[in-house]
């Protein structure tokens, strides 16, 4: 970490070139003598990064920022307050894998105290720093291993967190025990010193499988983003035993709705087959993830197309649906379709259909728009069907 870099004068010409292209600051001459114009370059690239994704960070004086990896692969703000929802207030929280420090900030916000463990020293510094800057005073800054820090330390807390890395010697894994730090051999011992421990993985993970590697599983969390999967949660509790109930988070904007079920009712529900009737039905990404395709059906009263197809319809229009809610305007069967459209604008969404949406723009020569949508899907009796419809 280069303290010249939060000199006024440095801050200001990164200000100044706030907008730059990093690639070409890099390859000028820096104007300072102890800032190297690769330092600045990272500074302006991660800076940029932030913007959208840690509008706090951005918006404050004197952040010091990592190489854009970090940035990357930090929380976004409202998946860290989610998270910081999860844990007991005026409780203690340690993160064995603080990072860049995003959930370790949220998580201060309503913890007594929250200790931060970083392996990277650099990335350890740097939100040590951060944190000064943004004026929280209740977090503790271990640069070491998480893992062995909280099995050689006699300390217990309320709440453990981990965010095992998903990159191993520069390969990415997608399964929990390929992961750094292995929590399947880990879990013991993290649940002797907490009372819940909380995993974030991937979004591409198994739930099942990770469920049945993982032992007192109470809780599992999807959340997704404006309709994009961002990350899963495994909470464990110490002596639970029983079927987790899981949550599909559906956060957009300032908005945000939970879907909460078991495996159970899942199992147990059932729904019937139905052409598309006034109103077409497309659940978010976090419903699909959580495996949730039967009980979704029962509890709005929707009919669903096809039994692989993840469309709802309804006569009646369902306002509080956790998904797009579209008007449907025709209906076709696809060969009829194949012969009496062109010329045709429209969003393209195939489900449960054999081409995909790339061959199907080429095939029908269909433009991009934004108002129109067109589902290509198998409906009732495994028929291929075209439905145009509009948002609503």
């Amino acid at each position: 970490m280069n303290r010249e870099v939060l000199t006024p004068t440095v801050q200001r010409f990164l200000l100044e070139k706030a907008n730059a292209d990093p690639r070409k600051i890099a390859l000028s001459k820096s104007p300072f003598e102890k800032v190297s114009s690769s330092d600045l370059a990272t500074q302006i690239e991660s800076r940029q990064k932030a913007k959208k994704k840690l509008p706090l960070w951005f918006h404050s004086d004197s952040i010091y920022y990592p190489p854009s990896i970090s940035i990357e692969q930090a929380s976004s703000e409202p998946t860290a307050l989610y998270k910081s929802k999860l844990i007991p207030e005026n409780e203690t929280v340690i993160d064995l894998t603080g990072g860049f420090g995003v959930d370790t900030f949220y998580f201060s916000l309503r913890a007594k105290v929250v200790v931060h463990c970083e392996i990277n020293p650099e990335l350890s510094s740097i939100a040590a720093h951060n944190t000064k800057q943004l004026g929280r005073n209740n977090i503790q800054f271990i640069n070491g291993n998480g893992i062995d820090y909280i099995i050689n330390n006699e300390d217990s807390y309320n709440t453990i967190f981990v965010d095992p890395s998903r990159r191993v010697n520069t390969k990415k894994v997608f399964k929990l025990d390929d992961c750094e730090p292995n929590i399947i051999q880990n879990q013991d011992e993290l649940l002797k010193k907490s009372q819940q421990v909380i995993i974030k993985t991937s979004p591409l993970l198994d739930i099942s499988l990770s469920i049945s590697q993982l032992k007192h599983v109470k809780e599992v969390h999807i959340i997704s983003l404006k309709n994009e999967c961002k990350e899963l949660l495994f909470i464990l509790e110490k002596d639970f035993v029983g079927i987790p109930v899981i949550h599909a988070a559906l956060i957009n904007d300032s908005k945000e709705y939970i879907f909460s079920f078991s495996e159970t009712e899942e199992k147990e529900s059932s729904f019937q087959i139905e052409e598309p009737l006034q109103y077409l039905y497309d659940p978010d990404v976090a419903i699909l993830k959580a495996g949730c395709f039967k009980l979704l059906a029962q509890r709005y009263m929707l009919k669903k197309l096809n039994l692989n197809t993840h469309l709802y319809t309804s006569n009646n229009k369902i306002e509080s649906f956790p998904g797009r809610v579209f008007k449907v305007k025709e209906t076709f069967e696809y060969k009829e379709f194949k012969k009496t459209k062109a010329n045709l604008s429209a969003n393209v969404i195939a489900k449960n259909f054999p081409l995909n949406v790339e061959n199907l723009r080429k095939k029908h020569k269909i433009e991009e728009s934004e108002n129109d949508f067109i589902f290509f899907c198998k409906t009732s009796n495994d028929k291929l069907s075209v439905i145009i419809a509009e948002r609503v």
